[in-house]
């Protein structure tokens, strides 16, 4: 007599009813995920019963109509998308935008702009070299992010990568780099570095036509080699970025294009910049990246939420700034998960 293999019977449990939540909000057909139980071993009036209580839960309904909503969003944010592809892929130049225009069709608006003439009175723009940095801060401590070759995480693990040293040692990293993202003062570096570059910021002008200069936050400093890495990512706030020394090259994707970026964790995601892999992300085939060179002199207005990329072409100082006139206050409203 012939062995008869026997199926082990399998119950439904809290995973499975999970499963048969998920498959239900994602109008997968009742009769599909009816079969899909049976060739895993459950029995048929054991799928038939959980399946016509998931289909009758209130649960079920409550989460089909948070659903719905959410569907809603996305549709608004998918109008956007395709709104935007009326606009030219270019990023404008504006020589000295007006504070009302600024505000209109820009910041409101979250679009991005390179603004030309508002940092021709910065004592900075004559001043600034990496003598001149050794010179006045050469014997001061300052900390940088340091060893990011080693990290592909780097940005997201950054406080593993602060390291001090002596100002004026870093200068002549800097000054006998060729290419290199290992090491670079950046903005979370700012704690450590305010005090010990006080004389610097006497170089710099806040420009009165956008920003708030009451205040105590004043600006953050970028410098490094040519070659520094800034993967894609956004912030929560609306940023100016004002370049004094070398040219940076930005990409930049709305915030709208949020659904197609693969926003792995926080505020980043794992694409890259340098070589956007469409095999491995092909949701990013039909996103708008935008290109632009800034260069010394010129300012970049990074809408909140605007993905951007950030690669130094040459030895680039770059001052940031969030103090703006307008509302700039968006962290509150962050949520605490954003994976996707």
């Amino acid at each position: 007599m012939a062995n008869v293999e026997l199926r082990p019977v399998v119950h439904v449990d809290n995973e499975w009813r999970r499963w048969i939540a998920e498959n239900l909000l994602l109008d997968g057909p009742p009769q599909s995920i009816y079969e899909q139980m049976l060739h895993a071993g459950i029995a048929h009036d054991e799928a038939v019963q959980e399946i016509q209580q998931a289909m009758t839960s209130p649960y079920i309904a409550g989460a089909q109509r948070l659903r719905n909503r959410l569907a809603k969003h996305d549709w608004v944010l998918e109008t956007q998308r395709h709104m935007n592809r009326l606009r030219a892929t270019e990023v404008p130049r504006r020589h000295k935008l007006s504070r009302e225009e600024f505000l209109d069709a820009y910041y409101s608006a979250g679009r991005p702009v390179i603004i030309t003439g508002m940092m021709d009175d910065w004592p900075a723009m004559a001043k600034w070299n990496l003598d001149y940095f050794k010179q006045r801060c050469g014997e001061r401590e300052v900390e940088i992010q340091f060893g990011r070759d080693a990290d592909a995480q780097y940005e997201l693990r950054k406080t593993a990568h602060r390291k001090t040293m002596l100002f004026g040692d870093y200068v002549e990293m800097v000054r006998h780099a060729e290419r290199s993202n290992d090491f670079y003062m950046t903005a979370y570096n700012e704690g450590k570095n305010r005090a010990a570059l006080d004389v610097l910021w006497q170089d710099i002008v806040q420009i009165p036509e956008y920003l708030d200069g009451s205040g105590s936050t004043q600006g953050f400093l970028w410098f490094g080699p040519p070659g520094t890495i800034t993967p894609f990512h956004h912030d929560l706030t609306n940023n100016f970025m004002a370049q004094v020394l070398g040219r940076k090259r930005i990409l930049l994707m709305p915030a709208c294009e949020i659904a197609h970026v693969y926003n792995h964790e926080h505020c980043f995601t794992h694409v890259d910049g340098r070589n956007i892999d469409l095999h491995r992300y092909p949701r990013m085939a039909g996103v708008q990246v935008l290109s632009c060179t800034l260069n010394p002199g010129e300012v970049l207005f990074l809408p909140v939420g605007c993905w951007h990329f950030v690669e130094g072409l040459d030895i680039s100082v770059t001052v940031s700034f969030t103090n703006f006139l307008w509302d700039n206050d968006f962290t509150a409203e962050y949520p605490q998960q954003q994976t996707f």
